[in-house]
């Protein structure tokens, strides 16, 4: 399904919107894009003040913003939030996996009673549609971070079944690391070069996912046209070695700043705490029910008719059966130094539009 203005414009025109997160990196561009539509309003919701002040210098003061301060661990405050809103995008959460090691309880309450406090607040105030964002680190999860998304995934997809008669659906959206948001290894990797520091590469042979916030926009604004409920819209990626990942940033730099390449050392400091040497999309059990179209794969709860859904549910009209069993990032080919490149200068292009 080609994502043009004219339909973007048609879910959202005249729409009161919430972006939980509204502040971070994918929280942010959500909002950014949404102005194009013109939505009646977007609240953008976040418990970081500073940070809500610089994204309301660099919007301006457009008049359909609202910028509210509060946190999704207040069930009372978040649900207040809700009045009147039709759809939520749920991007508030807590995503540094070492910091989430360290820090398990503050993870548990953010990631999961957090989500539970949005779940409750949207069948009570009357929202039509919830979009959560979770991470491929939710996938057979090692770490608590990632055990709490996965949990925060499995509430929403099984809110479908507290709904009762109200219009309501809730459904995520999964994908990997996004290039140049922020506390990203890239945005590390040029800091440090830019200061004459070492790039520490966890392990060279470390593969991530890896995308760009267009694409991750992109994913959720499909996941929002074609969702009616538990689903999970998972983003077809493209997959990095880090010590490629750390080459290309090195030569883009470089040349970019005219720095002397030489100059530029890389020190292997080992995997952090909670980290997988790969990363995974679905599990083989998840494979089983999933539907994949050019750009996506869709996961159901249980098996379902293609044909059916070819002829009810919009964007699955070129969807097929899912031809893999898995989908991880070790197993798959990699991108190159030169493909890399290309892909960072896309994702920098991003961030200045």
């Amino acid at each position: 399904m080609n994502l043009t203005d004219d339909k973007l414009k048609n879910v959202f025109q005249d729409k009161k919107i919430l972006v939980t997160g509204g502040t971070g990196s994918v929280g942010a561009v959500i909002v950014q894009r949404l102005l194009k539509y013109n939505p009646k309003v977007i609240r953008v919701f976040c418990n970081d003040e500073n940070a809500i002040f610089q994204l309301k210098e660099k919007l301006k003061h457009k008049r359909n913003l609202r910028y509210l301060l509060g946190d999704i661990r207040d069930k009372e405050r978040l649900t207040r939030a809700m009045e009147d809103i039709e759809i939520i995008y749920h991007a508030a959460a807590l995503k540094h996996v070492p910091l989430c090691e360290y820090n398990p309880f503050e993870a548990v309450k953010t990631n999961v009673l957090g989500t539970q406090n949005l779940i409750d607040g949207a069948l009570l105030t009357g929202v039509k549609k919830v979009i959560n964002i979770s991470t491929d680190k939710a996938v057979n999860p090692v770490n608590t971070m990632g055990a709490t998304k996965l949990l925060a995934e499995k509430l929403i997809t099984d809110a479908n079944n507290y709904r009762g008669l109200k219009d309501i659906t809730f459904s995520s959206v999964r994908f990997g690391n996004v290039l140049y948001s922020r506390g990203s290894v890239v945005e590390i990797f040029e800091r440090n070069i830019k200061e004459g520091k070492p790039i520490n590469i966890t392990d060279p042979k470390m593969t991530r996912f890896m995308m760009s916030l267009p694409d991750a926009t992109d994913l959720i604004f499909q996941a929002t046209i074609m969702a009616k409920g538990f689903e999970i819209f998972i983003l077809k990626m493209p997959i990095v070695r880090t010590g490629d990942l750390a080459d290309a940033v090195i030569d883009d730099y470089t040349q970019r700043y005219k720095i002397d390449k030489k100059t530029v050392k890389k020190e292997i400091i080992g995997a952090r705490l909670g980290e997988k040497m790969f990363e995974e999309l679905m599990t083989e059990i998840e494979a089983e029910k999933a539907f994949e179209t050019e750009k996506m794969f869709i996961v159901f709860p249980k098996v379902e008719d293609l044909e059916n859904l070819k002829a009810n549910r919009l964007g699955f009209e070129n969807a097929k059966k899912c031809q893999r069993t898995k989908y991880n990032s070790y197993d798959s080919d990699y991108l190159s130094i030169a493909e890399i490149k290309k892909l960072l200068k896309r994702a920098r292009k991003s961030y200045k539009e």
